[in-house]
Parts: structure tokens; C-alpha cells; sequence
């Protein structure tokens, strides 16, 4: 409880930066003069894009074209390049349609959703022992007895320890393998149904991130997590970076996905905002 009350300033400054992500489709006149923001220690929880960004096996992969690097006629520096990816690989967001017929779709995510204070939920110990571990209630409930409550409207993120393979393809998602015949061999934890209920339903959650390539484990079938986040209107982040350095409370996150109209999700530059204490 003492931990909780001194990080009580960081949150209500948080408070402060999702009150005015709130409002930030309103008319300018709307927005408030000044905008609170927490100081600390800022953590990228993003993975970069390049040519060993894990996608999931069947996805494009990431590619970059060269339009213009140099010197122009006029005598200026000029860059410029073409990208193309699936939405779904590197750090990147589903969105609730991604598995909801009529859920928001990437750009109408509320940012209400996208920035929040974190609850880091660490099963690496589980997940080093069972590459197919999937954290359920009993995870959290345990999580709750060591930690206190999860708070309301919180966004959760589940370490297992996964990102620690990132980029090798086989470590980390149990085959370098791609193309349909690649996802029966899909190995790395995920989040049990019952976990994603108890979520949604017990503790009315913002948002749920990890550290692997699915919300559900590598060898789900069925996707039923996501589909019960989804259908509540709980964005996902996978492939989340750095969860080991982030600390069990007291960090904001701020997830900014590229804002694709009608996407069902897409790439997205995530961070922490960890108080000095």
C-alpha cells in the first residue's frame, strides 16, 4: 500500500495525459491550456523495422525501398523511401476488429485506450519451464497476493521473458519456418481464456500487451483470447520490447499505432514512463 501511495503523483499526472487524450479529436478551443506529464525515466518498447522483424509466418514481411539518398541538383541533401509490411508484425497493435466483426478498427482506437498506467505481470519462470504456458486466473490472483490489486482501467502487460530471443526467428517463436506449414510448429506462451475473461470481466482492463508474437499461445487454433478481448473493445500490443526493464507498477505507457483507416491494427512506437523515485 505504501509503494502504491507514493507513485500517486505520477498517476495522477497520468490521469491528466488521458483526460486530454480524451478529448483530442475535439475542436482546439476544447483542449486545456496545459497538459501534465510525468517525469521520469523513458523506456522504447518498440522493435525496430528492418529485414529480421518477426512477422507472423503466412505475413508480407517488412521491406524498404530507396527512392532518393543524396545531393540534389539544387545542392541540398535529399532521402526518401517506399515501405511496405503486413499490419500485424514488429511492436504493432490489433485492433478490436481484428477478430470482432464491427470492432473499432485501427483508427478509432480511442486514445483513452492507448495511454495508461502499466501492470507488469511476470510469469518468466513459468514460461522458461513450458514454451506452450498460458497465464490464466490463477496467475493473476497469485500476481494480486505478492503486488496488491490490479487497478481498474489498467493496462497489463505480461512479461515471459520471450523478447529475450527477439530477432531469432526459431527461439522465438519455435521455428524459423515460413508459410502455412510453419504455424503448426508455433511454440512461445500466450494468454489462457480464463486469464482474458478475468481481465476484461473482474478488472475492466485498458489494454493487454506482451512480449511474443500472439495474445494466444503459439499452438491456439481457435484464437480465443483474442476474440474475448476483442469483442470488449481491449486493444492488444505483441511483440512488446524491453518488459524486463519495466518495473511491476508505477510506469505510463503510451502506444501510438500508425493510424490506418479501416486497419485492423498496425505498427506502433510504444514507451514507458518509469518514475524517479
Amino acid at each position: 500500500m505504501i509503494k502504491r501511495i507514493c507513485i500517486g503523483a505520477t498517476l495522477v499526472a497520468a490521469g491528466a495525459i488521458v483526460g486530454w487524450a480524451g478529448s483530442a479529436g475535439s475542436a482546439p478551443s476544447a483542449l486545456p491550456a496545459q497538459v501534465a506529464v510525468p517525469s521520469g525515466r523513458v523506456l522504447d518498447l518498440s522493435y525496430p523495422y528492418n529485414e529480421r522483424t518477426i512477422f507472423w509466418p503466412t505475413a508480407k514481411t517488412f521491406t524498404l525501398e530507396k527512392v532518393a539518398e543524396g545531393e540534389t541538383e539544387a545542392g541540398y541533401f535529399y532521402a526518401a523511401n517506399n515501405f511496405s509490411a503486413a499490419e500485424h508484425g514488429g511492436t504493432h497493435l490489433d485492433a478490436p476488429v481484428h477478430f470482432a466483426r464491427g470492432g473499432d478498427t485501427a483508427e478509432k482506437v480511442s486514445l483513452r485506450r492507448l495511454i495508461g498506467r502499466a501492470e507488469v505481470v511476470d510469469v518468466s519462470r513459468a514460461a522458461r519451464n513450458d514454451r506452450d504456458y498460458r497465464i490464466t486466473r490463477a496467475d493473476f490472483i497469485t500476481h494480486e497476493r505478492r503486488h496488491g490489486r490490479i487497478p481498474r482501467r489498467a493496462i497489463v502487460l505480461l512479461r515471459t521473458g520471450f523478447g529475450a530471443f527477439w530477432p531469432d526467428r526459431e527461439r522465438y517463436l519455435g521455428t524459423a519456418e515460413l508459410g502455412a506449414q510453419a504455424v503448426p510448429k508455433l511454440h512461445f506462451p500466450g494468454l489462457h481464456p480464463n486469464g482474458a475473461r478475468w481481465l476484461v470481466r473482474e478488472r475492466d482492463v485498458r489494454a493487454v500487451g506482451l512480449d511474443t508474437a500472439s495474445i494466444d499461445y503459439g499452438q491456439s487454433t481457435l484464437f480465443e483470447s483474442h476474440r474475448v478481448l476483442a469483442a470488449a473493445g481491449v486493444p492488444i500490443f505483441e511483440n512488446v520490447a524491453n518488459l524486463q526493464r519495466v518495473p511491476t507498477e508505477g510506469a505510463i505507457v503510451i502506444a501510438l499505432p500508425m493510424k490506418i483507416e479501416g486497419g485492423s491494427g498496425g505498427p506502433s512506437r510504444m514507451m514507458a514512463i518509469v518514475p524517479r523515485r
